[in-house]
């Protein structure tokens, strides 16, 4: 029980770590909004092309930076989950005993 608490409070910390980060990338372009819970494919780059980094080379790289760490940030959201449902049995089965 004591292991499942710390690796929930671990997981904790580092979430708030990544979503400090996500706000440092989002405080870097306007076109990001306040959002850190989704993707930014949908902000559009100037220029025509969106997917390669020819027209806004910048802002294409910033954004797969900062998708890369809203993945991370979605690992360890559910990461927690799973230390918080081992942390919850453990503490009914003490509970219960």
């Amino acid at each position: 029980m004591i292991l499942s608490f710390s690796l929930l409070a671990a997981v904790c910390f580092l979430h708030k770590y990544i979503v400090s980060w996500i706000i440092y990338h989002n405080n870097t372009d306007v076109r990001y909004g306040n959002s850190i819970w989704r993707w930014t494919y949908d902000y559009k780059v100037i220029g025509k092309r969106d997917i390669s980094d020819l027209d806004d080379k910048v802002f294409v790289r910033k954004r797969r930076i900062r998708n890369r760490t809203v993945t991370i940030m979605y690992f360890n959201f559910f990461l927690g989950f799973v230390f918080f449902m081992s942390f919850l049995s453990n503490l009914l089965i003490f509970i219960v005993n």
